[in-house]
């Protein structure tokens, strides 16, 4: 499949959104990373596939070769796990920040995703992880937004 220029602004711009909007609900819970974070994060995962794919459509075009695409996305994999893992401290018994790191990880996945042209599976991927980051909450009996209480036997999965 060739991939225009044009293409690969869209696939951009939905990159943002669909990362921005994880990021929305993040900043709403005023959580250290937020709707900037989470945009970057996706954009910088989409342009590193665009590039990998244009890449590889450049060097089929040119000398026929085929070129693997995933092998730029999987240093992304591993860009992103340093950078999740930046965002996650321990303290004695408690770690704050897992949901952040978490977050940030499956938001490169949809940028990643969005990249390679799979907006269904991007945006899929997207509601599922609003609807863990928020709605579960209600489900484990606290407040969407509210401060949350913990023993030092509980783990606390945000800064």
């Amino acid at each position: 499949m060739y991939l225009t220029e044009w293409d690969a602004a869209v696939r951009l711009l939905i990159a943002v959104i669909l990362g921005g909007l994880i990021g929305f609900e993040r900043e709403r819970a005023a959580k250290p990373a937020g709707l900037r974070t989470y945009a970057l994060v996706a954009e910088g995962a989409a342009l590193f596939m665009i590039c990998s794919l244009l890449i590889g459509n450049l060097v089929a075009s040119t000398t026929g070769d085929i070129y693997d695409p995933s092998r730029i996305a999987s240093t992304v994999v591993q860009g992103i796990g340093f950078l999740a893992a930046g965002v996650v401290f321990a303290s004695g018994r408690q770690i704050r920040g897992l949901t952040t790191g978490a977050g940030l990880w499956v938001t490169a996945g949809i940028g990643l995703t969005v990249g390679a042209g799979f907006y269904i599976v991007a945006a899929v991927a997207t509601i599922l992880t609003l609807v863990l980051l928020h709605a579960v909450k209600w489900l484990e009996g606290r407040p969407p937004h509210g401060p949350r209480e913990s023993s030092p036997d509980q783990e606390i999965d945000e800064p």
